[in-house]
């Protein structure tokens, strides 16, 4: 039997990969596999300990070679790399990942397999129900960075995942390949929830337990840096929250007001708008169009790449009927009546002899037809700009 058959046969006999990623954790890898390997013994479950070592030169690779595991090299760096990698490479039809730090107990798996046999694509741990044992987690995860990026992924994606973060999960090996997970450092976490939720799978927790780390350095996590990375890929990730609402709105009410002010002053109570109030709600309109604009192209440009965003159909229906060409001729549209105004007011000044004129009426009119303009030249540069992602999808 040749290497490759010998290695798909084996990978057609493997129930369970458990995955641990692996950078310089020497102190406590011996032991997590030690439990990996009693697991899969005393269940009976055809499996594997799979250490995807990301560079370590602490003698990592000869211990888990020592203990039984098999050791993959994944030379690129990070987290979501070297799981990455892992997931690539292992032979179970079910996988379980965890950290090499003694932190999750691998010798106590069966809440995670009974799911995956029941047909959940991703089971994640949950250390909130499961109990965090005393300095296993710091306060300002606990209380703080966890809590709040998880019930921000629940309200942005409608993911019933209550722990974004905890490190122990299961998943089906062909579900989660299917997803073409991306991101190379902690945000992988966060990215593998997401996915699976947007794609429809089906997703549940199980109760773990965390325990203090069994390592003398400091952990590879950096709080306030992955804690960034966490939650700047859940706002990219949804930009009907990062732009569309919030430039909506900004346009409408910017948009509005400065077409209300144009026929003058507006008094609430005691308060008066006027000019400097129509320059601002002018320019607040411009940045809320823009990110109208920018959330449109980002989900037109993510869908033809194939990540998962939620649809809608009245997205659908504006998709289809937005193109250069349709951008063009409405940004020419407003460019044309916002250049209108300002001819029209060019005329009334020179039939005045280009006299003095009176600033405010001269600047209530003014406002409004730069604003058209601009909107017209983004409306414009925006079809172009789609017209550009167009090419590159039929060119590949």
């Amino acid at each position: 039997m040749t290497g490759l058959a010998a290695r798909m046969s084996l990978s057609e006999t493997l129930e369970l990969s458990i995955l641990m990623p692996c950078l310089n954790e020497a102190e406590t890898l011996a032991v997590c596999i030690d439990k990996a390997q009693d697991y899969l013994r005393r269940s009976g479950i055809a499996g594997e300990v799979l250490i995807a070592d990301n560079g370590s030169t602490d003698g990592s690779q000869e211990i888990a070679e020592a203990h039984g595991a098999r050791v993959v090299a994944v030379a690129e760096k990070g987290y979501g790399s070297a799981l990455i990698g892992g997931i690539e490479a292992a032979r179970g039809a079910y996988v379980i990942m965890g950290d090499a730090d003694d932190s999750y107990d691998f010798s106590s798996l069966d809440g995670f397999v009974e799911r995956l046999r029941a047909g959940d694509e991703l089971v994640m741990g949950n250390r909130f129900r499961g109990g965090i044992e005393p300095g296993a987690m710091p306060p300002l995860h606990k209380y703080l960075g966890n809590p709040v990026l998880s019930w921000i992924g629940r309200t942005l994606f409608r993911s019933p995942i209550k722990d974004f973060h905890c490190g122990l999960r299961g998943f089906n090996r062909q579900s989660m390949l299917a997803l073409h997970l991306q991101t190379t450092g902690m945000e992988f976490a966060s990215e593998m929830v997401v996915k699976s939720t947007l794609g429809g799978s089906r997703v549940s927790e199980v109760p773990t337990t965390l325990k203090k780390d069994g390592r003398s350095r400091p952990p590879h996590l950096r709080s306030w840096r992955d804690g960034w990375r966490h939650l700047r890929f859940l706002l990219i990730f949804s930009p009907r929250w990062l732009f569309l609402i919030p430039g909506s709105l900004a346009f409408l009410i910017g948009f509005l007001g400065t077409v209300l002010l144009a026929f003058g002053p507006v008094v609430v109570g005691e308060v008066g708008f006027t000019y400097s109030s129509q320059i601002y709600l002018a320019a607040l309109a411009v940045v809320g169009y823009q990110a109208f604009l920018f959330a449109l192209l980002t989900k037109i440009y993510a869908q033809h790449e194939g990540f998962r965003i939620p649809r809608s159909r009245n997205f659908e229906r504006l998709e289809r009927r937005i193109s250069l060409e349709s951008g063009a001729v409405v940004g020419l549209i407003l460019f044309l009546v916002g250049l209108g105004i300002a001819l029209s007011q060019l005329i009334g000044w020179a039939a005045g002899g280009y006299g003095a004129l009176e600033a405010g009426a001269t600047i209530r009119v003014a406002i409004p037809s730069a604003l058209l303009m601009m909107l017209g030249s983004q409306t414009i540069m925006g079809g172009m700009f789609l017209g550009v992602l167009s090419v590159g999808l039929k060119r590949r």
